[in-house]
């Protein structure tokens, strides 16, 4: 009689922690890694309080392509982070999984522009000069630097090397293809 008790509350134990690592209402997201990168898919995205069209916009998000980092997710939407530390929940279809990345966004006026190389050496050409802030799309990442291509209106697009530690939109070390 004992085994079968001692069973039944390893059981119930397994369960309990099962219940525990589901969000609210037990309604999980993607599956997918959580905090990961994306990007906005649109010039016009609301970034509200909470998890549903009924909760307040907080903030209006005017810029495509914008990297963001999604720090929890919750049916349909996801929690996200910008640059500057602001977030809010935003519906799942106004999000890319294209990477993109912020040059330098962190940098102050007086420092010089970043440089942007032909190849993942420092010692190489100078392609570009970026201004802090500069939306760049990931073309891929080795850990320690990234290939990124800048879109230019009306000219030909920039495509060059910047050293990963200078982006916002990849993690250190991560790898990017």
């Amino acid at each position: 009689m004992r085994k079968i008790v001692l069973a039944l509350a390893v059981v119930s134990l397994s369960a309990g922690a099962a219940l525990a690592q589901q969000p609210p209402g037990g309604r999980l997201g993607t599956g997918l890694p959580v905090p990961r990168y994306v990007s906005l898919k649109t010039d016009r995205v609301n970034l509200r309080e909470g998890p549903s069209k009924d909760h307040r916009t907080a903030w209006v998000f005017q810029r495509a392509g914008l990297p963001v980092e999604i720090i929890a997710e919750y049916e349909t939407w996801r929690r996200i982070r910008d640059s500057e530390g602001t977030e809010g929940w935003v519906l799942h279809s106004l999000l890319s999984g294209r990477r993109t990345a912020l040059a330098m966004p962190w940098a102050k006026g007086d420092q010089p522009p970043i440089s942007l190389f032909d190849r993942a050496d420092e010692k190489s050409a100078v392609v570009a000069h970026l201004q802090p802030g500069v939306i760049t799309n990931i073309k891929g990442c080795d850990g320690r630097w990234c290939r990124v291509m800048i879109a230019m209106e009306g000219a030909r697009d920039v495509d060059g090397y910047i050293q990963q530690e200078k982006l916002w939109g990849v993690y250190p070390n991560e790898t990017v293809e």
